[in-house]
């Protein structure tokens, strides 16, 4: 069965309605200071399009990971402040997630009012792994929309988890696709299915174990793979070669080897490395050949003539998919080789290739680097969503969405 959209719950009629959304508004904060509002941002549209059409629009999200109760410091308050004004529009915050202040506020909307419920992840039912204390969640969630009541998900970020907010509830309401999830969902199948070749794939970020399925479902499709970031040198140890005190996964060494000896015409590996005596911002630093990392000395960087390199073979690519930042690029002096990259990207975005930044540390790190959003096809909302979907697994809050029943 065909997902319906966002749209065509527009033309069913949504005044005087109820809708729920389940957005992804999981912004970064520092010390209650949201630093990248892409999620808000991106959200906005959906939760727009629907207060303009006369509903009364019921938001859920979640923010950290907050262990079931609540939590001030994750609080949605400073979301609630940011996502009014992106909408240009009060947006109430309910004190609690499906308690007395969220029923009495969703029982005082009116048309075209927005009302953002309390972290969601404030509820220990939300990630329980019991069906029952899911649905009994889902079931006080429908409840503020009423029967009449409709669920949009639009949280492309959470679609990977089978939550209350994001699956339950879809078996409880008439469901459909906000804008986000339904262009996130075309983007990868474009990257899946109708790929332009050469097909380049970056790969950053810290362990091999959290790309592994990634690596072994697009190797065998694609024409280039970079691997920067901390797993690297895990890769690097699988050559034999020594890497100080990098990161280093030591029990996926054997697994890295594999990997090199099946795909060595694809996989890409730095050639020197930006090593640092201490992680921190104000270490000593130094570019040294990929084999000659000191002892005592991390890699906390690719080096240029890698940046340069993979640079190379990015700008040549007519589909790129990048994941993971090269470098610590939250310290500038270590932050050459994701910069690099992304500007790489950017000019074969220029050039027509069509290129997906996915998600996490990534899009964070174009958006601290000072790069434009438009310098890339799609920037994608959800990094673990995005991998999941490259991977083939099937996704639960995508599934449910192609389900025709509700149940009673």
């Amino acid at each position: 069965m065909a997902i319906k959209t966002l749209q065509d719950l527009l033309n069913e009629g949504v005044e005087g309605r109820g809708v729920l959304v389940r957005s992804d508004l999981n912004v970064p904060l520092d010390n209650g200071v949201i630093t990248d509002p892409g999620r808000i941002i991106a959200s906005a549209p959906t939760i727009r399009a629907l207060a303009e059409a006369g509903a009364k629009v019921v938001v859920t999200a979640h923010l950290g990971r907050p262990k079931g109760e609540p939590d001030p410091k994750l609080s949605l308050a400073p979301v609630a402040a940011r996502l009014a004004e992106e909408l240009g529009r009060n947006v109430q915050l309910a004190g609690d997630v499906v308690g007395q202040d969220a029923l009495a506020r969703s029982e005082g909307l009116t048309d075209g009012d927005v009302l953002l419920l309390e972290n969601i992840r404030f509820d220990p039912r939300e990630t329980s792994k019991d069906d029952a204390q899911r649905a009994k969640l889902a079931a006080a969630l429908v409840e503020l929309v009423g029967d009449d009541g409709a669920f949009v998900s639009d949280g492309f970020g959470v679609v990977h988890r089978k939550q209350a907010s994001v699956y339950d509830v879809a078996k409880l309401l008439p469901h459909y696709a906000g804008g986000l999830v339904a262009a996130e969902t075309e983007v990868l199948k474009k990257l899946t299915e109708q790929s332009e070749r050469p097909y380049a794939v970056v790969l950053g970020g810290s362990k091999v174990s959290d790309k592994l399925a990634v690596i072994e479902a697009l190797a065998p499709k694609v024409d280039t793979l970079v691997i920067g970031g901390g797993m690297c040198f895990t890769f690097l140890a699988a050559q034999g070669l020594s890497v100080g005190g990098s990161l280093l996964q030591a029990e996926m060494i054997d697994t890295c080897k594999d990997l090199l000896d099946k795909y060595a015409d694809v996989i890409h590996l730095p050639r020197d490395i930006v090593v640092a005596d201490k992680f921190a911002a104000d270490a000593e630093s130094k570019v040294v050949p990929a084999n000659e990392i000191p002892d005592g000395w991390m890699g906390l960087d690719i080096g240029p003539e890698s940046t340069a390199r993979f640079g190379a073979l990015l700008t040549e690519a007519k589909t790129v998919f990048w994941n993971g930042p090269m470098g610590v690029f939250e310290f500038e002096q270590f932050a050459a080789g994701t910069r690099g990259v992304a500007e790489a990207i950017v000019v074969a975005t220029g050039k027509g290739a069509f290129t997906v930044v996915g998600g996490g540390d990534s899009a964070a790190a174009v958006r601290s680097l000072g790069l434009p959003d438009d310098g890339f096809s799609h920037i994608s909302t959800g990094g673990g969503a995005s991998l999941e979907y490259l991977e083939g697994k099937e996704l639960p809050g995508i599934a449910v969405l192609e389900e025709d029943t509700v149940e009673d």
